[in-house]
């Protein structure tokens, strides 16, 4: 049976001043190898899950694990890779894409040491591994959109991650290039066997390679079927269009909570807002 990586127990966080927590009694289980989507509206409570695993804030109730350790003693070993929604910061810097690459895997390296030559045999392989080789020499700040995210990627999984976490990965990149990102992560599961976590209010970002769906609004919303997660499930949480993804979501399943655990009837209902972004053409 395979171990878990990530585990939320009972987790709730409310923010200080916050009428309501932005968590409420949450439990998931994330295995070591699985593709988990989480799906949810704005607001919903996903950017506070991803905080809780990265150990950047402490629950206020329950307990949080990543690959057996807290959050924080987690990110200081190096098992979580995280792929930011934004790379402000890396857009500035006057590197290229390999030394970025290589920022990521020697991090443990003291100052003015030379890279090992592990090291550097491990940058040399994300990057062909993401497609970034292409333009490994290219200033990070010159990168198109696409170009930018299997740069960061191969950062993230560069210090030998067990878990990559990616947060609104495909915002502005239309339906050809989720396609294309659909297909690079598929190609690092399969090359790495790395537990991925893709944490999106983006429908058919979410489904496109996840093993499983976690509905996540303020809590876990549980929805099921024999047939697993259908757009007639998914309609009951998001109102915009859901035409179109039958086959994509044909066998899937959510992460499911008892339904007397579920979100009030008038909360499922004031979630019901998503909305989608503008879709610029990414580069593959």
């Amino acid at each position: 049976m395979p171990s878990p990586a990530v585990e939320f127990s009972g987790v709730t966080f409310q923010y200080p001043g916050a009428p309501a927590p932005a968590l409420d009694n949450v439990s998931l289980t994330v295995n070591a190898g699985e593709r988990l989507g989480v799906l949810g509206p704005n607001g919903g409570g996903k950017s506070t899950l991803l905080k809780l695993m990265l150990g950047l804030i402490e629950p206020t109730a329950g307990s949080v694990r990543v690959c057996g350790m807290p959050p924080r003693s987690a990110r200081a070993a190096g098992v979580i890779g995280y792929v930011a929604q934004r790379a402000d910061a890396e857009l500035s810097m006057p590197l290229s894409v390999r030394e970025i690459v290589t920022l990521g895997a020697a991090w443990r390296v003291p100052p003015w040491s030379a890279v090992p030559t592990a090291a550097r045999a491990r940058v040399q392989r994300m990057l062909e591994l993401t497609g970034a080789d292409a333009f490994a020499d290219k200033p990070i700040g010159k990168l198109s959109g696409g170009q930018l995210q299997r740069a960061m990627i191969a950062r993230a999984l560069a210090a030998d991650a067990k878990v990559l976490a990616l947060d609104e990965p495909t915002v502005g990149i239309d339906a050809a290039g989720q396609k294309l990102f659909a297909e690079l992560l598929a190609r690092v599961h399969a090359e790495l066997a790395v537990t991925i976590m893709v944490v999106s209010h983006d429908l058919r970002a979410v489904v496109a390679g996840s093993d499983r769906v976690a509905c996540l609004a303020r809590r876990l919303h549980s929805h099921t079927s024999p047939q697993g997660l259908t757009p007639q499930v998914l309609a009951e949480l998001f109102s915009h269009d859901v035409a179109g993804l039958s086959g994509v979501l044909a066998g899937m399943h959510v992460h499911a909570h008892a339904p007397s655990e579920c979100c009030e009837h008038e909360h499922a209902r004031a979630d019901r807002t998503p909305t989608t972004q503008g879709t610029p053409r990414a580069d593959a």
